[in-house]
């Protein structure tokens, strides 16, 4: 019996080696393509890295520095965590994790708990305000420690789950983009993750084994709406896998002249030309 159970021990251990491996290069891979698919970093760059203490900014952090190592351009990497005076936040976590890995980073006190929880009425959201704080918190630091980007850890579900949002809630047609001019006008906000999957860096912070700190304020809310999308495309994947794939590459393959947005194309200018259109009365045509 011994026998049988150091040799299934013997086999599972290289698969699950294995595994790893192909989770952290494919990781690597898909942060490498965001990165230069929407040209996110330059030569000289100075990234700051928000690192909230959840499994996406530990992996953001993480997969950036081993990116950097053997990138053929040069650039700097510092953390921000934002300490917002949650009741009970594990002030020295952060910290020495960062002093480990040798990172130089900064640790911004900021009261925003108290204001979000004086201004928003018990039971309702907390997300936009406590979102909006935080956000000119980081973009005033960000100017401070001369960084030319500021680097979050959104994911490819995260942008989905908005352009759900946005389309089930808000009545546009809009997402999270992977690179963007901040709301000051001062600063580049980049989403290295934007082609990474929540699954694989959930398994991946296992993996690596990350100091997490749970969210206490917003992410701990049970009547999100966020979640109510999350619910939807897990469920969707569930039963036609792929789908939540194919609503990502959509995203990035949009046709304004089979919208309704005038502003986006112009429609007066339609004419019959005489010469064919491509895809010109085709809305949808399965194969």
């Amino acid at each position: 019996m011994n026998d049988i159970a150091t040799h299934v021990v013997t086999v599972i251990k290289p698969r699950a080696v294995y595994e790893s491996n192909k989770l952290a290069k494919r990781l690597r891979r898909q942060v490498g393509q965001a990165i230069a698919d929407f040209d996110m970093i330059r030569n000289g760059d100075k990234v700051m890295v928000c690192l909230s203490g959840g499994k996406d900014s530990y992996a953001l952090l993480d997969i950036l520095l081993r990116l950097r190592s053997h990138a053929p351009i040069s650039f700097d990497i510092v953390a921000v965590n934002l300490d917002q005076k949650q009741p009970g936040f594990p002030e020295h976590v952060l910290p020495d994790y960062l002093r480990q890995l040798g990172v130089p980073f900064r640790i911004e006190e900021q009261d925003t708990y108290s204001i979000v929880k004086r201004v928003i009425p018990e039971g309702k959201t907390m997300c936009s305000l406590c979102s909006r704080l935080r956000r000119g918190v980081l973009y005033r630091v960000a100017q401070e420690l001369g960084a030319t980007k500021i680097a979050l850890g959104h994911h490819r579900d995260d942008i989905l789950e908005t352009f759900l949002l946005n389309l089930f809630y808000g009545g546009k047609l809009k997402a999270m983009p992977p690179k963007l001019v901040s709301d000051d006008g001062r600063n580049v906000v980049i989403r290295p993750l934007a082609y990474c999957e929540e699954k694989d860096l959930v398994a991946y912070a296992e993996l690596r084994q990350f100091p997490i700190i749970p969210c206490t304020l917003c992410g701990s809310q049970e009547n999100l709406k966020r979640r109510e999308m999350k619910a939807m495309l897990r469920e969707w994947e569930k039963r036609s896998p792929g789908r939540v794939e194919t609503i990502l590459t959509s995203l990035q393959n949009v046709r304004p002249s089979h919208l309704l947005d005038r502003a986006l194309f112009d429609f007066g200018a339609v004419t019959a030309t005489g010469a064919p259109v491509a895809e010109g009365d085709t809305a949808f045509d399965v194969e």
